[in-house]
């Protein structure tokens, strides 16, 4: 499933550190045909013990997890709405990805200029949001230009549209992201077909820099406004330092740790960051687990056993009979699918059944 995240920030608040620190991480290509392979993005595992320690469990040859694709998008500036700097690509690489991070500056550093001149991460946030907004305002008023002719004539597709389009014109023009306003399943349709900016699911990551003066550590009274800010708006997000997982990217296990206390850190926050944009995504994971292969499926949350089958192949779908289901948990604990099966464990499900984060899935066709 080829779902991307792209990461957009102001000039200077480390967003290509961000992204070399996730692709330090980054996984071959060769495992994932649909993933695009470009110098911009960045195929990233997604850590799940689970997976690992189910193919312990089946002494597997090799073992594949799930990925995230995360998109290096050009930086922002103040009027990207209307073209200014890269203000048109920004947009454009914006549409076209599924999900977004944005990174804010919560550090202070003399030697790294903001690119208005002080740290004010809220204001940071409110710049960009804008012109997310801004941008979603003019393709609204576009839409509506173009259906005027339709609506006038009585269609009533048309007129369905205008109302929705209205609803989300007055919401834009609060200053509120789309992705905030409440749509029933209808609605939301227009809104897909719309590729709004702002409708996108927005996670923050506040970027700090080890052994540097971080506003969260400095008690300092633009962290808790900025933490009031994301409370207020329920917005999700995650704490990292990006230069640290830069820093230690040739290091491994207890040699990593002691260099990451060296330099002042304690955790990159890189792997929340992961885990929180697979779910910002709504996605879950099954696993297919045996000698040869232990491997990580990616679907959408709530997908039937047909449709999840699809990540594996299209035939699972149109050839499905039904499929042997084990929680990954009940069958680590039951120490072999033979013991699993005996105490009735795993079950034989059908075309009906909703796959669960977690399940080892063996289909039948």
């Amino acid at each position: 499933m080829q779902l991307s995240i792209g990461i957009v920030g102001l000039p200077n608040v480390g967003k290509s550190t961000l992204f070399n620190a996730l692709t330090k991480k980054s996984v071959s290509a060769e495992n994932y045909p649909f993933c695009t392979i470009d110098p911009s993005v960045g195929i990233v595992p997604v850590p799940d013990e689970r997976l690992w320690k189910l193919s312990e469990f089946s002494k597997s040859k090799k073992t594949i997890p799930a990925v995230v694709e995360f998109v290096d998008i050009a930086g922002l500036v103040k009027g990207a709405s209307e073209g200014e700097g890269l203000g048109n690509k920004f947009l454009q690489n914006i549409r076209e990805v599924d999900a977004i991070v944005e990174v804010v500056r919560i550090f202070e550093d003399d030697k790294i200029i903001h690119v208005h001149n002080a740290v004010n991460p809220v204001s940071d946030i409110e710049v960009i949001n804008l012109e997310l907004v801004l941008a979603d305002e003019e393709t609204v008023a576009k839409r509506i230009g173009t259906i005027q002719k339709e609506v006038k004539k009585g269609d009533k597709v048309a007129m369905f549209e205008h109302e929705v389009l209205q609803k989300i014109e007055k919401h834009l023009k609060e200053g509120k992201l789309v992705n905030s306003l409440h749509l029933d399943e209808k609605e939301s349709v227009v809104v897909k077909n719309l590729h709004l900016l702002s409708a996108k699911p927005i996670m923050y990551a506040f970027n700090k820099k080890a052994g540097g003066k971080n506003l969260d550590e400095m008690n300092d009274p633009r962290y808790a406004e900025l933490l009031d800010f994301m409370k207020a708006n329920n917005f999700q997000w995650v704490v990292v330092d990006a230069r640290i997982e830069e820093e230690l990217k040739d290091l491994e296990g207890e040699e990593k740790e002691m260099f990451r206390t060296e330099l002042g850190g304690h955790d990159d926050g890189i792997n929340a960051l992961i885990k929180g944009g697979y779910a910002l995504l709504n996605l879950i994971t099954y696993f297919t687990t045996g000698e040869d292969e232990t491997r990580a499926w990616t679907i959408l949350r709530d997908s039937t056993a047909p449709v999840a089958g699809m990540a594996i192949h299209t035939d699972f779908r149109d050839k499905f009979i039904r499929a042997e289901v084990i929680h990954n948990t009940d069958l680590l604990s039951a120490g072999s699918f033979a013991t699993a099966r005996e105490k009735g464990l795993v079950r034989t499900e059908g075309k009906e059944y909703v796959v669960k984060d977690g399940d080892v899935i063996e289909f039948r066709i």
